[in-house]
C-alpha cells in the first residue's frame, strides 16, 4: 500500500497528537506513515500521499511551525502533480476565520499541482474536546477513498 506523510502545524500541540493518533491507525490498516511536526519542503518527497493537519489561531492563522513550508510553498511554486493529499483542519467556530489555516495550505498545494482526496475535515474544538475522535471517523473514509483511488 501507499506510503502517507503526515505533516502537522500545531501552536499548542493538539494537531501534533492528532497526526500521531491517526498515523498508529493508518500502521494498523497496513500503511506505512511518516510523521512530520511542521516541515521545510525539502523534508517532503515530492510524491506520493500527504496528510495535512493544522490548527489555525490568531486571525486565520498558520501556526509557526508551519508558516516556513506555506511561505515555501508560495515562493517556490514547486511540481506537486504527483502528490494526492487529504486535509484536517482544527480550529473554534467562534472565530469567522474557523480553520483558516487549513484553507490556506490547500490552496497552496492545489496551485502547484497536488491533487486533494476527499473532503476537508473541520474540527471545531468547542464540539470536540478531543479532536481525535472525529478525525478518526473521518480517516475510516477516507482510507476507503485511497484503495479506490
Amino acid at each position: 500500500m501507499a506510503d502517507i506523510t503526515l505533516i502537522s502545524g500545531s501552536t499548542l500541540g493538539g494537531a501534533e497528537y492528532v497526526a500521531e493518533h491517526l498515523a498508529e491507525k493508518l500502521e494498523d490498516a497496513g500503511f506505512s506513515t511518516e510523521t512530520l511536526h511542521g516541515p521545510l519542503l525539502e523534508d517532503l518527497p515530492i510524491d506520493g500521499i500527504w496528510l495535512l493537519i493544522t490548527s489555525t489561531h490568531g486571525a486565520g492563522d498558520l501556526p509557526d511551525n508551519l508558516l516556513p513550508l506555506y511561505e515555501e510553498l508560495k515562493e517556490q511554486q514547486p511540481n506537486l502533480a504527483n502528490v494526492r493529499f487529504g486535509a484536517i483542519g482544527i480550529g473554534s467556530r467562534e472565530y469567522d476565520t474557523f480553520c483558516g489555516a487549513v484553507e490556506k495550505v490547500e490552496t497552496e498545494l492545489k496551485s502547484c499541482g497536488a491533487q486533494q482526496i476527499g473532503e476537508t475535515l473541520k474540527i471545531n474544538i468547542l464540539d470536540h474536546d478531543i479532536p481525535e475522535d472525529p478525525a478518526e471517523l473521518w480517516l475510516a473514509e477516507w482510507k476507503n477513498l485511497l484503495k479506490n483511488d
